[in-house]
């Protein structure tokens, strides 16, 4: 997984005379940020109540694991199938008139979902939420990155991005307990008043998106429709195989089928005049590394808050209100280290602080293993949590840094539905395999539940332990390969040496005043 360094030339942030540092936020910056985080927070928000939720939607209407899962997976599905629909979207129909039409959807989901009588009714209200989120989540990073400069800026601004989440986060824990204690619906509910009041701070302090300059834009029907039906297939595909059966003749029928379209929308995109999705943007190294780090960040990560619900509710039999106390120290991990990690991204580049979150989560779920019958919570579970909050601002952070980096400002929104796609892709994935190790039973026994847990642990170990030392590995052969350039290039060295070593050293270095090269994004122009 190639990650792009771009710290400066050596390794320190920018000094007290580069301009951009002495540039100083106004009151209006300050609070568009806080408005568009606010949809960030919000899918935080909702994550983390539903999932705290789960274990009573799924006694309530009587759901077997399985399909106690699509209500976690329906989120998914919406999220990853209509991602990069809604990235090309906010760059050809504006940034801010895609936001506020994503927040319109989510509030139209949670409403659903808070008000259905039944449990197919409650995962299409979280299907709705996830298309909603498709649109506001690259459009809201696109607006962060079109209204801050690359480089200290950024990285400030996408280190509070982070921590805005960790408020969502941090508070759904407590509230999303306390909801669920009196019913889990007002867990849904609650995302309607927050969804309308950033939708009325964005009409106030969002910029207006640019007036369009009468050339004719053309929309990639046919690649919207044909990657839009291949996500959506793929990612049922994969969400359903735990019930259906990995080799069964519904999901090789269903892959196969999402493998058909995505070879048509690859061909399409090669011949489209305006593609949908620019294949050379795929060349982006940065961009492609940082999507596969998301999507071990967030697969990971909703996996284990999926087993740990079910261990401290239905296991241990613990309330909502204490399950929601349990998971609390992660929000207030990552609120602590979040505004900081963009900071600390100008000192040690981008790769390193992948590679320590990473390998913090590998640490956190390996202790988890120890869960048993009686665990203590200050001694065994309470460990994992903090690791975990710890280590999430720092690669998540550099994952969006990295993703955004050189990339032209007309595909900002593509780049961040690409990101996202990583996110929501790997979470379903990631989730439907752990689900598997598990077992599907509908009343296993309490021996049976734990080995369960403990066979679920270990798969979101070894993918957080394989993504976390790709990462030096990935290094170490970018390093050899530069240095096999120079020795087979003239003492003057050759374009190919330099282009060896830019990528040894990240692709994408800033320079010595601060100001990020463009070299990480031309490789994929």
């Amino acid at each position: 997984m190639t990650i792009a360094d771009d710290a400066t030339a050596d390794g320190a942030l920018p000094g007290p005379n580069d301009p951009e540092a002495r540039v100083r936020w106004g009151l209006r910056e300050w609070l568009m940020l806080v408005v568009v985080c606010g949809a960030f927070s919000l899918d935080a928000l909702d994550n983390i109540m539903v999932g705290i939720a789960t274990p009573q939607i799924k006694d309530e209407f009587g759901m077997s694991t399985s399909a106690a899962q699509w209500v976690v997976s329906a989120y998914v599905l919406g999220f990853g199938g209509f991602l990069l629909l809604g990235g090309r979207m906010s760059d050809l129909l504006g940034r801010r008139r895609v936001f506020l039409v994503g927040l319109t959807v989510l509030a139209a989901g949670s409403l659903l979902g808070g008000l259905a009588n039944s449990g197919l009714l409650v995962i299409v209200g979280r299907l709705v939420m996830g298309i909603g989120a498709a649109l506001t989540a690259p459009s809201a990073l696109s607006i962060v990155v079109g209204n801050f400069p690359e480089g200290p800026q950024r990285n400030r601004a996408l280190g509070i991005y982070t921590a805005c989440g960790a408020i969502g986060y941090s508070i759904g824990v407590v509230v999303g307990g306390a909801l669920t204690q009196a019913s889990w619906r007002w867990t849904f509910v609650l995302g309607v008043p927050v969804a309308i009041a950033a939708l009325i701070g964005a009409l106030i302090l969002v910029p207006k998106d640019p007036a369009h300059d009468g050339s004719k834009r053309h929309f990639d029907a046919a690649g919207a429709v044909t990657v839009t039906a291949a996500m959506l297939l793929l990612v049922y595909g994969i969400v359903q195989a735990p019930s259906s059966g990995w080799f069964s003749g519904v999901t090789l029928g269903v892959l196969g089928a999402a493998a058909l379209l995505l070879a048509a929308f690859v061909a399409i995109e090669s011949r489209s005049p305006q593609p949908l999705l620019r294949l050379g943007l795929l060349r982006n190294k940065s961009l492609v590394g940082a999507s596969l780090i998301a999507a071990a960040i967030l697969g990971t990560y909703m996996s284990y808050q999926f087993i740990g619900s079910l261990y401290l509710q239905s296991y241990r039999g613990w309330s909502p209100l204490q399950m929601a106390f349990a998971f609390l120290p992660i929000g207030l991990m990552i609120l602590t280290f979040a505004p900081r990690a963009g900071k600390w991204l100008g000192r040690t580049g981008l790769r390193w602080p992948v590679f320590g979150g990473m390998f913090a989560y590998t640490v956190a779920f390996l202790l988890f293993l120890r869960v048993g019958e009686g665990s203590s919570y200050w001694l065994v579970i309470l460990p994992s949590m903090v690791l975990i909050g710890v280590g999430f601002p720092f690669a998540f952070t550099a994952a969006n840094v990295a993703a955004t980096s050189g990339v032209d400002e007309s595909e900002q929104g593509l780049a961040a539905g690409i990101l996202q796609t990583g996110y929501q892709v790997g979470a379903a994935v990631v989730l439907a395999v752990v689900t598997v190790r598990m077992g599907g039973e509908e009343s296993p026994s309490h021996a049976e539940s734990l080995t369960g847990y403990h066979q679920g642990i270990w798969v979101i170990v070894l993918i957080a332990a394989v993504s976390a030392f790709s990462v030096p590995i990935a290094a170490a052969a970018a390093r050899r390969k530069a240095g096999s350039s120079r020795a087979g290039s003239p003492a003057s060295g050759s374009l190919e040496a330099a282009s060896a070593d830019a990528d040894a050293d990240g692709g994408g270095t800033e320079k010595a005043d601060g100001r990020t090269a463009e070299s990480a994004g031309r490789s994929g122009r």
